[in-house]
């Protein structure tokens, strides 16, 4: 059989595989785009679209809860409809991998390929009974939720977060296995539906990459809403007790009995089944495709983009990959992994956002360094909004004025980062942000008094 021959193909239509796509046709190249299950990958079908969309009817019926807090009556309980919550989720993924793969239908120079792409060399792929070949070929492969051989594990009917996405009942008792990202924005959730919630963690505090305070903080915000939470759990295990699961995590507690699990125990990288070993391509231990500051693989002609490459496990870092890769390609313009600051958020509520280095990497680098919090509680626009948990918090170097990190936990975290990430970009001193007049009154607003009132961090 013959191959077809292309200018690129591209394995893997998630959040950089399509608009490289579009970059690589637009210059005038010949494009194959493999996906073997959904257009738009993780974010848009099991990610941050749906999961948003079901955070904000949480967040609907947590503040309807609270309306007397406002002085608002309503005229009975408050309830969800969560087949309407699901129907309200899936409208929201359909419409937009439909428009997505509207807009790939509509490119001249892209064929779409459904299927399984496997290397049979470093420019040959197999989809099904076709055989592709180019002398580009970029990896945007995604990655799936891992799942530990722990004890009893595979005898229980357990859930992911892409699973989850189909649950179409309400779990009277969600039992999560993870205290970090994913699953506490899952616990929060279900337990604002009205699901009695259990979150256990193996390690000693959840969200472990953040400092101790934002970790206590998180844990408050759950237990104030009535969310289980045990950690520094023992050996975890599984098995059936009736229709019921039970999760047993220390000698000295009884199980946990709940009526669904989700597992939230970190991601794998979508390697293993790719034939990359007859392309010669590495990979590190962890599955994880090896890339250099360009996102280039070991072989020349091979690169790899999103979650499959180690280098970030969001779909902002997934899209930025594409614009560097894109930028090198096309636009003679050298931009670099390293180039970019680290930055995320949680998506409890009220969110974390996070950008640049946490209090306890900073101490451990060495530098001297300088300190600035508030707490929520002196925020006057959370105040008035009446959502006071959290506090905002940011690094400096003492003896460059570098800003070096910020947290803000509390209504807008996730927004309101930004102000002090985009000054990092600008390589902009702390004394910028002190002497900016911001709008008042906004959370934002605070972050130049905080900036004012920085002391030695010890």
């Amino acid at each position: 059989m013959s191959a077809k021959s292309f200018d690129a193909i591209v394995i893997g239509a998630g959040q950089a595989g399509p608009p490289l796509v579009g970059r690589l046709e637009a210059a005038g190249m010949k494009v194959a785009l493999v996906e073997r299950k959904f257009i738009g990958g993780t974010c848009v079908n099991t990610g941050c679209m749906p999961t948003k969309t079901m955070v904000a009817s949480a967040y609907a019926a947590h503040l309807a809860r609270r309306a007397a807090d406002y002085g608002v009556a309503l005229s009975g309980p408050v309830g969800v409809d969560y087949k309407r919550i699901k129907a309200r989720k899936d409208k929201v993924t359909n419409d937009a991998r439909g428009n997505l793969e509207k807009w790939i239908a509509g490119l001249k120079g892209c064929t779409l390929y459904r299927g399984h792409a496997r290397f049979e060399s470093a420019d040959t792929v197999r989809v099904g009974d076709e055989l592709l070949t180019a002398p580009k070929i970029f990896l945007n492969t995604g990655g799936r939720a891992s799942v530990p051989n722990l004890p009893g594990v595979n005898d229980v009917p357990y859930l992911t977060n892409a699973s989850m996405m189909d649950l179409d009942v309400l779990p009277s008792h969600l039992i999560v296995v993870g205290g970090s990202y994913i699953s506490l924005e899952f616990a929060q959730m279900f337990r604002r539906f009205g699901s009695e919630v259990t979150v256990i963690e193996k390690a000693p505090r959840l969200t472990g990459r953040e400092d101790e305070d934002t970790s206590a903080a998180i844990l408050s915000i759950l237990e104030n809403e009535g969310i289980a939470v045990h950690v520094g759990a023992g050996d975890i295990s599984f098995a059936k007790q009736g229709s019921d699961i039970a999760v047993t995590f220390s000698a000295d507690k009884p199980a946990a009995v709940g009526s669904h699990v989700l597992l939230a125990l970190g991601r794998v990288p979508n390697t293993d089944d790719l034939g990359l070993d007859k392309a010669g391509v590495a990979v590190d231990q962890r599955g994880f495709v090896v890339v250099d500051d360009q996102l280039r693989t070991n072989v020349p002609g091979i690169w790899a983009m999103g979650d499959c490459n180690g280098k970030g496990a969001f779909t902002h870092t997934s899209y930025n990959d594409f614009e560097i890769v894109a930028a090198n390609l096309l636009d003679n313009d050298p931009r670099k992994v390293s180039d970019r600051i680290e930055a995320y958020a949680l998506y409890i509520d009220p969110p974390l956002g996070r950008c640049g280095m946490t209090e306890a990497a900073v101490k451990k680098s060495g530098r001297r360094a300088l300190v600035g919090q508030r707490p929520m509680t002196r925020v006057g626009r959370a105040v008035e909004k009446g959502e006071t948990q959290g506090f905002m918090k940011i690094l400096a170097d003492a003896d460059t004025g570098e800003i070096l990190g910020c947290s803000v936990l509390g209504p807008g975290g996730d927004e309101a980062i930004h102000c002090v990430l985009d000054l990092m970009y600008a390589k902009a001193p702390i004394s910028t942000l002190a002497r900016a007049m911001h709008i008042h009154p906004t959370v934002s607003e605070l972050l130049p008094t905080i900036a004012q009132e920085l002391k030695p961090l010890v």
